[in-house]
């Protein structure tokens, strides 16, 4: 690894150089050429420590690049407008930084050529979308995490090679353009986190990838048609309405995300029909019924979250063959390496596919108390159900305990009876077991010891009795606060309660013997004098507050009192005569 300043000598005593890869260093300081470099066309010195402004003529410095990767760094200021000189440049990357201002415009207007732009995480600003875009050659455009505003052109429906468009955690406004509908050269379209407000009117949607998530879209579920979706995102938006049959018209749908919304009304049973969907998330909304038996269909499921909607009746007893351990045969994706762009090929195999595709793809998850994110290759080994937050009863399915390949589960707050069934001991994988706030009763299964990877248990305010299993392995890891609620539950020690006084011995009554021997008007006057002090005051002040806010309750006060005192006088002179 090499550290030290920034070696402007090598360009001084090299002018002829081509081809300059310094990334994955420590390289500090300014980035500086000394001087011209007509015969470098490729320049990556991304992952660094690189720090300052870009000099001012750096567009005149190399002027016939190709490829300019100045990404991971910490640059900062503004984009040089000289930049637009570079008129053969194809891919420019200046992601995480610490750039600011709006793009030059002759950055859009001379480079003409440029097929990969990437700015994300940085401060740039302004109406990059604009009608002054016009980089008609662009293949892939990341911009995402920086406060580019305004609306998305509809001349942007004219780019003939657009693959990639990503313009996520922006302050983007205005209604979502329905060109995206026929759209077809997109792979992948991420418009999550902005202010697009509005509903989107498509009859199909020809993108493999769609993230419209933490908008204010509202109206009904569009009903889309499609053969290509297989990653749709619309959590956190106004959604309202039933979820239509005509929405899980997905043939290929692999993750779908319609959580915190609106919805209400039932899980229409076409669900069953998304054989290769492995994420379904429609936590967060006003769901009720049942929970359909189509949901058991999905046999390659690995992340289920049904969690804070309405759902009752009892959990089908046939979520046994759910979860699957095979790898997850997400589709291609639109990736950028050093510059060339990469297709979907039917030949690679699905998980190096997966590996492309998961950059891009983030999935919010509970487990372990807290709502997790997870990104990348972890979504091929993460799997868990959530069904926490309805109104489910009966007692827990014994076939649940068939889930060997499950890392979570929660059914928390329902309305389950009977008892923990035994076969969860099978659960070999489980990391998080959550089945506080219900009715259960009997035992906690001893066997639950072999949980060896579990990191979180709560049996939490039930009606569990008999003891807790031993202190062994995990659940020595375990306090109080995971058995707590449970009156009739004894905890062994190190914990708070202690078996052996509650079952083997009863407790000598000393208590109760000395309190007896006091009688029961024995007080003590300090505290009654106290007592009644601060109850006499708080009263004189009450009844003063009132007279003095209503001033008619104040006037018959003063006249009540007034006639007291004359009947009184009068009582007492007519009693001194007589």
């Amino acid at each position: 690894m090499l550290k030290g300043q920034f070696p402007a000598w090598l360009f001084e005593n090299n002018t002829r150089l081509e081809y300059v890869t310094l990334n994955d260093n420590s390289l500090s300081g300014n980035f500086h050429l000394p001087l011209c470099l007509n015969f470098t066309y490729w320049m990556d010195v991304s992952n660094n420590q690189l720090n300052g402004q870009l000099q001012g003529n750096i567009g005149y410095m190399v002027p016939n690049i190709l490829n300019l990767k100045l990404s991971n760094n910490t640059l900062s200021g503004s984009l040089p407008s000289s930049i637009g000189n570079m008129s053969l440049l194809s891919a420019f990357s200046v992601s995480f930084n610490n750039f600011f201002g709006e793009v030059p415009k002759e950055l859009l207007a001379g480079c003409s050529k440029l097929m990969i732009m990437e700015l994300s995480n940085n401060n740039f600003d302004g109406h990059l979308l604009s009608s002054d875009f016009n980089l008609t050659m662009l293949q892939a455009l990341i911009i995402n995490d920086n406060l580019f505003s305004g609306a998305m052109s509809n001349e942007l429906s004219q780019w003939p090679y657009q693959s990639f468009l990503d313009v996520s955690n922006n302050n983007m406004s205005g209604k979502i353009p329905t060109w995206i509908c026929n759209h077809t050269s997109f792979s992948s379209l991420l418009l999550g986190n902005n202010y697009f407000e509005g509903e989107i009117v498509c009859e199909t949607a020809p993108i493999m990838n769609l993230d419209i998530s933490h908008n204010l879209l509202l109206g009904s579920l569009p009903s889309w048609s499609s053969n290509d979706l297989q990653y749709l995102n619309l959590k956190e938006n106004k959604y309202s309405g039933s979820i239509p049959e005509a929405f899980l018209n997905f043939s290929e749908i692999v993750t779908l995300d319609i959580s915190d919304n609106k919805l209400s009304g039932i899980i229409p049973t076409a669900i069953g029909k998304l054989s290769s969907l492995r994420i379904l998330l429609l936590r967060g909304n006003r769901l009720n019924g049942t929970i359909p038996t189509q949901l058991c269909q999905l046999t390659n499921i690995s992340l289920m979250d049904l969690s804070r909607n309405f759902f009752s009746g009892t959990l089908p007893h046939c979520f046994q063959h759910i979860v699957s351990d095979e790898t997850l045969p997400f589709g291609d994706i639109f990736s950028v390496h050093v510059g060339t762009l990469t297709y979907r090929d039917e030949s690679v195999h699905d998980s190096e596919r997966f590996e492309r595709q998961s950059k891009y793809i983030e999935v919010n998850f509970v487990t372990k108390y807290g709502l997790r994110s997870y990104k990348g290759s972890i979504l091929r080994y993460m799997s868990g159900l959530d069904f926490s937050c309805n109104n489910l009863t009966g007692a827990i399915p014994l076939k649940l305990g068939q889930l060997q390949g499950i890392h979570a589960l929660n059914l928390s707050h329902n309305q389950f009876t009977s008892s923990i069934p035994n076969t969860f001991s099978n659960l070999t994988e489980l990391e998080s077991l959550d089945l506080s706030h219900n009715g259960l009763s009997g035992e906690i299964p001893p066997q639950l010891i072999k949980l060896t990877f579990l990191a979180v248990f709560s049996v939490a305010y039930n009606n569990l009795s008999g003891r807790t299993p031993d202190m062994k392995a995990q659940f020595g890891t375990f306090n109080a606060s995971s058995y707590e609620g449970n009156p009739l539950l004894c905890v062994v020690l190190p914990l708070e309660k202690n078996c052996t006084n509650r079952y083997d011995s009863p407790p000598t009554p000393t208590q109760s013997l000395d309190a007896s021997d006091e009688k029961w008007y024995k007080v003590d006057q300090a505290v009654f004098f106290i007592s009644f002090s601060v109850t006499f005051i708080m009263f004189f002040l009450g009844v003063t507050t009132v007279l003095y806010i209503n001033p008619h309750w104040r006037l018959q006060c003063f006249n009540l009192v007034e006639d007291c005192m004359y009947s009184c006088y009068f009582s007492v002179t007519i009693t001194l005569r007589k």
